[in-house]
């Protein structure tokens, strides 16, 4: 049965185990981050648009700025207010280091040096403001395909994160390999990916690898290296002709098979002609498949990837992300047929909170969910985000409904699935008084 292939534990188990001590310093969580602002165009990664820089011989505090540059101070105190009011740990912000100019198409040695803020991003009052609201910064190291500039500047590099209060980084690859002649999925890269793992790990920092090799079960042996990418992600549907409906409900029977994604899901501003009228890029999924997939692709770390305006405009359904979990006591999975549909069931680590997530293809179905999976004789608030009657990836890809209802372990949810949507659900143990008001 399909269920049964994504239940396996196989390609995990078949890793060795733990290789690096103790791990209580691992914390899954949820993260915001200035970076879908980029890939839309909102703002720049670059600081300036001069190109052709040298990283050594370069005044970057004379560079004429672009005024578009998104990790600027204010701008990531911004989102560090926005995770402090919805109780996200952790900020990602990609850009803040000198290099940008010329990251990507120039296939060169030297681009970037890891340690080197742009002269708007004021690394020690971040520090102190992230600190001030209980965030933590999550850092980019961005290598441009470099991993020879990366491994002889790496100590460095995570010296500057241990200092600065980073415990986290999120690394890229984008680009033609340096050492040239080499490969994504080549042996000499699978080498050097282990090998930042292993330098994470012996600095105790959580690391999430895009652009790397395709995940084979390695988390077993390094559980720092807490999510990759190594799939098309919801960035595709930024710039490219997309991700195809069906997409999500392929990659958990191939690509999460290896290991845990960092697909990036909660996009709630789906199309691109928000930012630009004249763009024709989408997200190809309705608004609530978008929380689906906090359920349907796994990881321990999960973005909530949209911008904090577009999710200040839609709170109810952003109540989902907040609520939902990243650490499990125990998945189920209850319906599934790769390339069609999706169900899967999983309860909070160390709570009594259950989430479900179900998602379709091109395709509108109806899918009738047990709840079994419930403790018994005990009451629930299922608080049910679904696609509206009216719904449509292509045509009415936002709208969307909350509903709320008691069940128990011997109910079932009929849930009604958009062509490209999907459904999101918490089940929380209702209150005497939550009783009342629902009978």
């Amino acid at each position: 049965r399909a269920v049964d292939i994504l239940a396996s534990k196989l390609i995990l188990n078949l890793n060795e185990p733990n290789a690096i001590g103790n791990t209580e310093w691992i914390k899954p969580q949820k993260y915001i981050g200035v970076w879908w602002e980029m890939h839309v165009g909102y703002g720049t990664w670059n600081y300036a648009d001069t190109t052709n820089l040298k990283l050594k011989d370069t005044d970057w505090n004379n560079l004429k700025p672009n005024g578009k540059h998104s990790a600027n101070t204010a701008r990531v105190k911004r989102y560090i207010d926005f995770a402090a009011e919805h109780g996200f740990p952790g900020v990602l912000v990609e850009g803040w280091d000198i290099g940008w100019e010329d990251w990507w198409g120039k296939w060169k040695e030297e681009v970037f040096d890891f340690v080197t803020p742009y002269p708007d991003f004021d690394v020690q009052e971040l520090k102190r403001y992230a600190a001030s609201k209980n965030v933590k910064l999550i850092m980019h190291h961005e290598t441009s395909a470099s991993a020879t500039n990366y491994e002889r500047r790496m100590d460095e590099a995570f010296r500057f994160m241990k200092e600065n209060g980073y415990d986290a980084v999120k690394t890229g690859y984008v680009g033609r390999i340096i050492p040239r002649g080499e490969h994504h999925d080549g042996q000499w890269m699978v080498n050097h990916y282990i090998h930042v793992a292993e330098k994470t790990a012996q600095n105790k920092i959580m690391l999430d690898a895009h652009e790397p090799v395709r995940p084979t079960g390695l988390h077993r042996t390094y559980p720092n290296w807490l999510a990759c990418e190594a799939a098309r992600g919801n960035e595709y549907n930024a710039w490219s002709i997309g991700n195809a409906p069906e997409h999500e409900t392929i990659l958990p029977f191939t690509r999460l098979m290896g290991g845990p994604m960092d697909y990036t899901p909660g996009i709630f501003e789906i199309k691109m002609s928000y930012y630009d009228k004249n763009k024709k890029e989408r997200v190809h999924t309705t608004l609530a498949k978008q929380l689906a997939l906090y359920l349907t692709m796994y990881s321990p770390l999960q973005m909530a990837a949209d911008l904090p305006e577009s999710y200040e405009k839609y709170l109810d359904a952003f109540q989902f992300i907040e609520d939902v979990a990243v650490d499990w006591d125990d998945s189920k999975y209850l319906l599934a047929e790769p390339g069609d549909y999706l169900a899967v069931a999983r309860k909070a680590k160390g709570k009594d909170d259950w989430f479900v997530g179900a998602i379709t293809d091109e395709n509108a179905r109806t899918l009738n969910i047990p709840l079994s999976f419930l403790d018994d004789n005990t009451d629930y608030i299922a608080t049910i985000y679904a696609d509206a009657p009216d719904a449509d990836w292509d045509k009415n890809p936002m709208a969307y409904v909350i509903l709320k209802k008691m069940v128990g372990s011997k109910a079932s949810l009929k849930l009604s699935l958009a062509p490209g949507g999907g459904t999101a659900v918490s089940f929380k143990k209702a209150t005497e008084e939550e009783m009342q008001n629902l009978k």
